[in-house]
């Protein structure tokens, strides 16, 4: 098997072992798998580190099938040595007693379950400097917790903690730290697939397609950028996949990720998927807290919002907040320039907030910066409203750069009809400069889902089509328009390809008597059509007054 296929396999014992105790699609179902995962993932990545040290101290330990065993030997002084000076920062630290050999070892106590709990948070205190997330409120959120509290029946703890070590002891991550992005991101997306809904329409837990981040990362960044101390932003950025295709695409070595989200669910994702990719030290910008009432990242003077090289969101489009809409508007009301949507009398969950975020992502680019963020398609025509606002500043003072608009079903979650609207500040532009506008709606391959649900899958060459037409400005027949700012506005502001698309019509030539024989042959359908209509008009009427008679 490959070192995937292994991979997966873990993930799929795992979650089995879940269900085995009364887990399976269980709330707490995620926390286990990825807890346990990225326990796993890091604990070898101590030893793949430890291994590639030059200290005379570790010589038997290379060369020693139970180096775990070796390591435990070694003296205190010489173990304070590899942890305070000669592991990179961004490696975890682990004790003897944390290591998944010792655990094995302890098996046989009936107080397995509290030990290997107590080993989780051992980890996260040791790691905490480092290893962890944050609040809005700055409370430092471990990277484990006690996970076997889980499990309802107390006397089944110790065998499901016993039967999570088992399926860990004869796998090791050593051999994919050699491997790149897509690697990892596959994992990543799999690992997640039984969790990526959009939580009943609950802010911030939006999944995105790998297609569509690939997409955004390409068009922000381009190939072969030569960019160094770059900084990105997502304020809702659930999992975190528009990040790592944007820290892909710049060079993981090269930039610091900055996000936002409100759910504590997807802050765990987002913590492990930033460990996966090696972006430790964004692990201390990675925030839980509420983005529009409560921006954590600030400007240094803390009073405006800090702004960023590259800012990317995929937001909730509609949703309830009117617990918290009045607590905006009275505390931001100028960051929301073109207003935040009332309080409905009826559905409050239909509030559309998704117009708040792309308001916040364009003040959050910094000048020569660029954004993008997935919205409804229907915004790019929208006439009336906050919608219309947005459309107008964002044409009239030149930000838009840009809009791709997405087949249908491409999103996991929704069947909403989804575009991606893109910015631009690294330049000054006039009414006469250019807007790229993309309809990629037929584009796609239909494929079904888990659930047996038609979705659209976009190819690797429908992909370099859609980067390639935005890239070079090239209007396309029935597939992409390149308008000018004055023209969106003669247009009253539409962002639509199709709006913009030349209507074509196909001329033939014919000879005076191919076009009176055309005519002709039109003629007598036309006199057959209307002969037939009377002799059924006809033969109703006799049916009628053969009923009345009747």
């Amino acid at each position: 098997m490959t070192i995937k296929d292994q991979t997966i396999q873990l993930i799929d014992d795992l979650k089995s072992t879940c269900q085995l105790y009364g887990m399976g699609n269980d709330g707490n179902e995620f926390k286990i798998i990825t807890q346990v995962f990225l326990y796993k993932f890091m604990a070898d990545k101590f030893a793949h580190e430890l291994k590639k040290l030059n200290m005379p101290a570790l010589a038997k330990l290379k060369q020693s099938d139970k180096w775990e065993e070796e390591y435990a030997n070694l003296s205190e002084k010489d173990r304070m040595m590899i942890e305070k000076i000669k592991l990179p920062t961004d490696v975890p630290r682990f004790a003897p007693d944390h290591l998944i050999a010792n655990l094995y070892n302890k098996q046989h106590l009936g107080n397995f379950d509290e030990i290997f709990d107590q080993t989780m948070v051992d980890i996260a205190s040791r790691n905490l400097d480092i290893f962890f997330t944050k609040t809005a409120q700055e409370t430092k959120i471990p990277i484990f917790e006690k996970i076997t509290i889980f499990v309802t029946d107390e006397s089944r703890r110790a065998d499901f903690a016993r039967a999570l070590v088992s399926k860990l002891t004869n796998f090791s991550f050593e051999e994919a730290f050699a491997e790149n992005y897509d690697f990892f991101s596959d994992i990543f997306e799999y690992l997640l697939k039984d969790y990526n809904t959009a939580g009943g329409g609950k802010y911030a837990e939006y999944y995105t397609p790998k297609a569509i981040a690939r997409i955004m990362a390409r068009l922000l960044v381009g190939d072969n950028a030569d960019l160094h101390n770059v900084e990105c932003y997502d304020p809702s950025a659930g999992t975190g996949t528009l990040l790592m295709a944007l820290a892909h695409q710049i060079g993981e070595s090269r930039c610091t990720m900055f996000s936002q989200d409100i759910s504590q669910r997807s802050n765990k994702m987002l913590k492990l998927n930033l460990l996966l990719n090696g972006l430790v030290t964004s692990l201390d910008h990675a925030v839980q807290g509420d983005t529009l009432l409560e921006p954590y990242h600030k400007s240094d003077d803390g009073k405006a919002l800090r702004t960023f090289d590259f800012v990317v969101s995929n937001p909730p489009f509609k949703m309830d907040f009117s617990g918290t809409r009045d607590d905006i508007e009275s505390k931001w009301s100028s960051r929301f320039w073109a207003g935040i949507p009332k309080v409905p009398n009826k559905k409050k969950e239909s509030m559309a907030i998704y117009t708040c975020f792309i308001q916040h992502v364009i003040n959050s680019i910094k000048d020569g910066g660029k954004g993008a963020i997935v919205i409804p398609t229907g915004f790019i025509t929208a006439k009336t409203g906050i919608e219309h606002k947005i459309l107008e500043i964002i044409v009239d003072k030149h930000i838009v750069s840009g809009v791709v608009s997405m087949p249908s079903n491409v999103f996991a979650n929704t069947g909403t009809n989804v575009s991606v609207l893109f910015f631009d500040k690294s330049q000054k532009k006039t009414d006469d400069d250019m807007v790229v506008l993309v309809d990629a709606s037929k584009l796609g391959k239909e494929y079904k889902d888990a659930n047996g649900l038609k979705k659209v899958r976009l190819e690797n060459d429908e992909i370099e089509k859609i980067v390639s037409t935005f890239r070079n400005a090239q209007a396309v027949d029935d597939f992409s328009a390149v308008v000018s700012y004055a023209e969106v506005k003669n247009k009253g502001y539409s962002l639509s390809a199709g709006q913009y698309f030349d209507i074509k019509i196909d001329y033939v030539d014919i000879t005076e008597d191919e076009f009176n024989a055309q005519m002709k042959a039109d003629m007598d359908e036309l006199d057959a059509m209307f002969s037939e209509s009377h002799r059924l008009e006809d033969e109703i009427r006799k049916q009628l007054k053969s009923l009345r008679l009747a």
